[in-house]
């Protein structure tokens, strides 16, 4: 049920899901290398109650970061759950605390007033996009497509968080597939849940209100993605399966090998194989090259259609062939 709730968040254009501070240490605790010396922005947060803020700043010094800038959407009230009823928004330029580089008490830090809503597509918030080298947060879900845009348009390094479903969008799949971005450490209970608004019910087992008071959402339908290189990415998958065509029948319409699991690729076989979308968190392209992708109806260059065998629908696929 917490899967539906954020498909329906997606649907209706609700975006009010934010991270807890314990998923971005266990994910950004891979990515230390890439930060000393650079400006982060962190675009779809305000920095007194973002935990991306938090977190940065809490590594500021440790990480030797050069400056920290944080802008949030239509708010100027200190609130997590933002009504953005406020035609104006904050930001702050962040460069350490001159005065106890060890404290962990943000409350007291200082914003400004931004000139206008504080969009990240506006010329204003731009300017500050142009300004960093690094950009990390969880955009909003329903604009996820034009916000992954922006970053490729401007040639900015990023970690961001967004729906396992954006892996089957055309623009998303393509950089995929070209080795221009890719999954970061982990995906689906990866990480463990989102804080919502009291409004959300808390379905499922693993839903729970925590110590702070705060509602948490778990789910296992979100990834985070990347263009900052990690270790995970060059493991090599191990393969012990060998083909038959019993176990790997051909799809009706294209010609390739269906594959369950990643774990059962064959490793005798050399052909195209479609095998499920969750193998991109596995994905090692010094290992395999990604063909193309059976996820949506169309047809063209990218994709081939939903995958059939026997008549029978099957679930997306992802195609791959194996490099020698």
């Amino acid at each position: 049920m917490a899967n539906e709730t954020l498909k329906s968040a997606k649907k209706n254009k609700n975006d009010e899901f934010y991270t807890q501070l314990c998923d971005i240490e266990k994910e950004l605790s891979h990515y230390k290398e890439h930060f000393k010396g650079k400006t982060v922005l962190c675009n779809c947060d305000d920095p007194r109650v973002s935990n991306f803020f938090r977190f940065f700043a809490l590594k500021f010094n440790e990480w030797g970061i050069k400056r920290l800038i944080t802008t949030c959407y239509k708010n100027q009230d200190v609130d997590l759950f933002s009504q953005n009823t406020s035609e104006k928004a904050v930001w702050l330029d962040y460069y350490g605390n001159p005065n106890d580089n060890t404290s962990t008490d943000f409350s007291t830090v200082e914003v400004k007033e931004l000139k206008g809503d504080g969009d990240f597509r506006s010329k204003e918030c731009i300017e500050l996009l142009k300004q960093s080298d690094i950009v990390v947060t969880n955009p909003p879900f329903s604009l996820f497509r034009e916000y992954v845009a922006q970053l490729i348009e401007y040639d900015k390094k990023f970690l961001i968080i967004g729906n396992i479903n954006c892996i089957t969008y055309k623009e998303i799949f393509t950089l995929i597939k070209e080795n221009r971005v890719w999954l970061g450490t982990g995906m689906g209970r990866w990480i463990s849940g989102f804080i919502v608004p009291e409004k959300y019910e808390l379905y499922g087992t693993e839903a729970e209100i925590n110590e702070k008071g705060q509602r948490i959402v778990a789910t296992n339908n979100c990834l985070w993605l990347t263009n900052l290189n990690h270790k995970k990415r060059n493991e090599e998958l191990f393969l012990y399966k060998t083909y038959n065509p019993e176990e790997y029948p051909k799809y009706d319409n294209y010609d390739a090998i269906n594959v369950d699991k990643t774990t059962d690729i064959p490793m005798d076989y050399d052909g195209i194989m479609g095998v499920p979308i969750t193998f991109l968190d596995k994905y090692n392209p010094e290992q395999f090259e990604i063909i193309g992708s059976m996820a949506t109806t169309t047809v063209d260059e990218i994709s081939k259609g939903y995958p059939f065998i026997n008549g029978k629908k099957k679930y997306a696929r992802v195609l791959i062939k194996k490099k020698n």
